[in-house]
């Protein structure tokens, strides 16, 4: 199949070279995640499901993918003085994780009202915590006072060419692993995910289709694609801790141009879709990576004729921190 000469590192920064580099770069680190399938799952969707259980990378999400390239791409200079971030949860821990292993320090501001299951990931990968208050602009603020103060170089949670590569090396396994695949469901939030996954399955096979999983509850990604430009939230609700953030410049052009579709599904669906995957799949999901499971389940998908010839569908199962309270609450009640 001829790739997709449209897709160049000039228009979005990141192209299949790069995540390939990527995937040489970190080889030796990450684990090549398994892809699991489902009799019960296909039956239940009419189609053929197969899993890219992320929920079993280091640090129990697919985020350590983007932070061990980001890490292991900077000069001596660069990791020297350490790398800071902020993140609610997942990126904070990988990205403890990948510094531990270059042996540099992490500085990870993180809100208030995290997960405490991804705070303690942090904390089990030596990084260094500094809370802020749960707003963009106290994360923001509490960021540049940390690299101003230590000197630190910044590694966005996806908003950076290398954590968009390190992401797109998922497709690239999974395309290997899984022969066919006509869809694949991600899902989206900064869009740091979807864009290396987009990136790299569209450049392998144009005619793939990239659709987007997303909370009715912070569906930014779809207002954005119905508006042609980034709209962003004043506030979200879901139970999908890990799906709140807004688009950000260099992944926006890659959804705007490469995501054929968001589909928006409602938080019960989203809890419905994780305890498929602990009844049925036996595996530990979190909700935010349950949700691809949501979408193809969902009214929308089912009864779309757009999707009728989407049989062979990788559906990402992103991550895997699950803080069992809020899922256990949302199940039977407080």
């Amino acid at each position: 199949m001829e790739p997709n000469s449209e897709i160049t590192k000039e228009k979005y920064g990141v192209d299949i070279s790069s995540i390939r580099e990527a995937q040489g770069r970190i080889d030796p680190y990450i684990h090549k995640t398994p892809v699991f399938t489902s009799g019960s799952l296909n039956d239940m969707s009419r189609r053929k499901l197969f899993f890219k259980c992320e929920c079993f990378q280091k640090g129990g999400a697919f985020k350590f993918r983007g932070a061990c390239n980001a890490i292991f791409s900077l000069n001596k200079d660069q990791a020297d003085k350490g790398v800071v971030t902020h993140s609610s949860g997942n990126h904070a821990a990988a990205l403890a994780l990948a510094a531990d292993l270059r042996d540099i320090p992490a500085y990870v501001v993180i809100p208030n009202n995290a997960p405490n299951c991804k705070i303690q990931n942090v904390i089990r990968y030596s990084g260094q915590i500094i809370y802020s208050q749960p707003t963009l602009q106290s994360r923001e603020t509490t960021t540049a006072r940390i690299m101003q103060e230590t000197g630190a170089f910044l590694i966005h949670p996806y908003n950076d060419v290398r954590i968009i590569s390190g992401q797109g090396t998922i497709a690239l396994e999974l395309l290997e692993q899984v022969q066919e695949i006509d869809t694949i469901i991600v899902p989206i939030s900064g869009g740091g995910l979807i864009s290396g996954v987009a990136l790299a399955a569209k450049s392998i096979n144009p005619s793939i289709r990239i659709l987007a999983a997303e909370p009715c509850g912070a569906n930014d990604a779809a207002l954005s694609k119905a508006a042609g430009e980034i709209v962003k939230l004043p506030e979200t609700n879901t139970i999908a801790d890990g799906l709140r953030a807004s688009l950000g410049s260099l992944t926006w052009p890659v959804v705007r141009d490469l995501v054929d579709a968001v589909i928006t599904v409602e938080d019960q669906e989203i809890v419905e879709a994780t305890k498929l995957c602990y009844e049925v799949l036996k595996v530990v999901v979190e909700p935010s990576g349950a949700i691809g499971l949501a979408a193809v389940l969902s009214d929308t998908f089912q009864n779309n004729p757009a999707w009728k010839d989407s049989n062979r569908i990788g559906i990402v199962l992103s991550g895997g921190n699950l803080d069992l309270g809020a899922l256990w609450d949302s199940i039977c009640g407080p």
